[in-house]
């Protein structure tokens, strides 16, 4: 996916001092739109000096860098690495979750985070040098997240961290980032109630996601709602927005059931579904979780067109987990769906099959995971340093055409401007979009906007 444009006379300059450091394509910063007729991309561009390149080369000692196994980079020896890339690369983190209840989710968006450096590496990199990834698994534990947080910012030095699903990892890291002016890309949808000035949030805020699904819901379901959801900051948040806002609508909440992450017997709460009757079931179960409760769901007899549901964090990597023939016809809430029809996306979605295989399918973190590479590296080159202070002023208003759409970063709360798309699970396991707003939505984690919550 091709956005970058270089400025040539910038590229002249910096070919003339080829011979005095090594090589960089340096300081030209990404653009969005040709701005004029002295812009050309990275590949033509390349063509014209690639000579140029090509005599420094042989008169510098220069190292290279490789693709490792994991898609991150190594060096042959020859380089040093920093996160201020004062070497031929760029040293960011990864922070997810590539083992236990949570790995499900988070092991693809670590792949969509690999597949952003690969693509960005071979378009000539960051500042001119080379994104090496430093890969750690949190292992769906609230305190191994903290360790590894430690130790990419203390230890490793990352410029960057793209990482966490849960609220709960989230938050167990956030102090971490806070105390040592770290910058981490969080990149799912949260329950709000916060804005840190070290977080970068790529996912859906609760206006952009839970309150227009309640309000769907509502309006073409009925208005007596069941919740259930894992137990743990990001669903019992959430239940209490959409409690202050069932009121609002004249709703009622008929049930109210939380479970331990990695829960496997809903047998009981399936019961109590049944006998309270409601309208539709609201979702905020996370992790291998949704696989139980959906297959118990459809064994005890129950169907959407009996009883609706709609979950917000179950997408096309879940819904592959847990099995088509159960989730058919079941609402999801997200901003981005692999049938998203951008030509962005069917870039992306072609990409993305052909680094991990055809049986491989894209989802929503997934999306917003690969946008937040593109994003930090586009703050960056704006920048000119991979300092966090200025990365993050820097990327105030920045816009990029993601598969979802055009996605534009608040500089006031550090959220990103995103659509809103309610989606139905069909018989393939992919999801149908049934609903959408009309433009993106500017993020309100706090629902300033709202007088029924801030009553």
């Amino acid at each position: 996916m091709e956005f970058k444009l270089y400025n040539i006379t910038k590229l002249r300059e910096q070919a003339k001092v080829l011979y005095q450091r090594k090589i960089s394509l340096g300081k030209a910063p990404f653009v969005l739109e040709k701005r004029s007729g002295d812009n050309m991309t990275k590949k033509s561009l390349l063509k014209r000096i690639g000579g140029i390149f090509l005599m420094a080369a042989m008169t510098l000692s220069i190292g290279g860098c490789a693709l490792d196994e994991e898609g991150g980079t190594s060096s042959n020896g020859n380089t040093s690495s920093t996160a201020e890339g004062s070497g031929d690369t760029i040293k960011v983190g990864i922070l997810h979750s590539l083992s236990g209840t949570m790995a499900i989710s988070e092991t693809s968006v670590r792949d969509a985070e690999l597949l952003a450096i690969k693509e960005i590496n071979e378009n000539g990199g960051v500042l001119g040098k080379q994104i090496e990834a430093v890969i750690e698994d949190g292992a769906s534990d609230t305190a191994v997240f903290s360790e590894k947080a430690t130790k990419l910012l203390t230890n490793d030095k990352v410029a960057t961290v793209f990482g966490c699903w849960t609220s709960a990892s989230r938050k167990a890291v956030l102090p971490i980032f806070e105390n040592n002016n770290g910058l981490l890309w969080y990149p799912v949808q949260y329950e709000g109630q916060e804005s840190s000035p070290n977080i970068m949030y790529t996912g859906a805020a609760p206006n952009q996601q839970i309150v227009p699904a309640i309000e769907y819901l509502v309006e073409n379901y009925g208005k007596k709602i069941f919740l259930v959801g894992s137990d743990y900051v990001f669903p019992r948040t959430a239940n209490e927005i959409i409690k202050k806002q069932a009121a609002a609508l004249g709703a009622e909440i008929v049930g109210e059931e939380y479970t331990p992450m990695g829960h496997t017997d809903y047998t009981t709460i399936i019961n109590k579904i049944k006998q309270a009757k409601p309208d539709f079931v609201f979702n905020t179960l996370n992790g291998d979780s949704n696989v139980a409760f959906f297959k118990q769901f459809s064994n005890a007899g129950l169907t959407p067109d009996q009883i609706q549901t709609c979950s917000v964090s179950v997408a096309e990597e879940e819904v592959k987990g847990i099995g088509a023939s159960y989730m058919k016809g079941h609402l999801v809430s997200w901003n981005y769906y692999q049938t998203t029809d951008t030509p962005e996306n069917e870039k992306f979605v072609k990409a993305y099959k052909a680094e991990y295989g055809e049986d491989r399918v894209t989802d929503d973190p997934i999306e917003a995971g690969y946008d937040a590479v593109y994003l930090w590296a586009a703050a960056v080159e704006k920048a000119g340093t991979t300092d966090v202070d200025a990365v993050k002023k820097a990327a105030a208003g920045i816009t990029f055409q993601a598969p979802e759409g055009l996605v534009t970063v608040d500089g006031d709360n550090q959220h990103i401007y995103k659509t809103v798309r309610i989606g139905k699970v069909n018989e393939s396991g992919l999801i149908d979009e049934v609903w959408s707003t009309d433009e993106p939505v500017k993020p309100d984690p706090y629902l300033k906007e709202y007088d029924w919550f801030n009553k």
